[in-house]
């Protein structure tokens, strides 16, 4: 099985296991998303959502984070954590998007990037979720998941994103990401892994799956 076979047949699995799967931060604005990305970083989604949930009442528009108190966003998204750094960047991208783009949320990547704050992983997400063109988002799970079944040997996040890109089908990818992290909370967790569940179990290398007999892997047929 070729690489790219290999990786549309956990797609299908995964679309089996979970049609529905989205991001899980929440938000109505395309701006919001960029904005909760950047409260995302060493903090978990669902505190991301609690704190977004006020602090889009308290702004609710882009102009209003760019002209906003630093002292007060500060204090806004410190339950985040990092909350001087994130503010700060927050605001800054809010201006920016507002001066160079009309408030408009560029879509593409090279654009993304000349935001504050906003590095490969969240302008990847981004581009699939706003826009729903080709997006590989490599965070934790993902870089994580794929070395395990074997999609990639890298462990730099450009270096996974590169190699996803030429085997993942385009349509798929940015689905397949989010996928991904539901998969990597619900099996294939960092510790502990739920293998005997694991119904990517027939694709995995990951040497500590060997330990398991086949028979009682999901999705191993001897």
């Amino acid at each position: 099985m070729t690489l790219k076979a290999k990786a549309t047949a956990i797609c299908d699995a995964l679309d089996e296991r979970y049609p529905d799967a989205v991001c899980s931060l929440q938000y109505e604005k395309p701006y919001e998303l960029m904005i909760a990305t950047r409260l995302s970083a060493q903090c978990t989604d669902a505190r991301v959502n609690i704190v977004t949930k006020t602090l889009f009442q308290q702004y609710p528009t882009l102009e209003s984070f760019a002209n906003a108190d630093l002292a007060e966003l500060e204090d806004a998204v410190r339950p985040c954590g990092f909350y001087r750094s994130k503010a700060k960047s927050i605001q800054e991208m809010s201006r920016r998007l507002l001066d160079v783009y009309g408030g408009v949320l560029p879509d593409t990547i090279e654009e993304l990037l000349t935001l504050p704050g906003i590095g490969r992983k969240t302008a990847n997400l981004l581009l699939g979720d706003v826009y729903h063109k080709p997006a590989v988002v490599t965070d934790t799970h993902c870089i994580r998941i794929a070395g395990r079944l074997g999609l990639t040997k890298n462990h730099r996040p450009e270096l996974v994103e590169e190699d996803l890109r030429v085997i993942l089908p385009p349509t798929r990818s940015s689905r397949f990401c989010h996928q991904i992290v539901w998969f990597g909370r619900d099996i294939c967790r960092a510790r502990n892994p739920l293998c005997n569940e694991c119904p990517l179990a027939k694709y995995c290398v990951d040497p500590s799956f060997q330990k398991i007999p086949k028979k009682e892997a999901a999705g191993v047929s001897e």
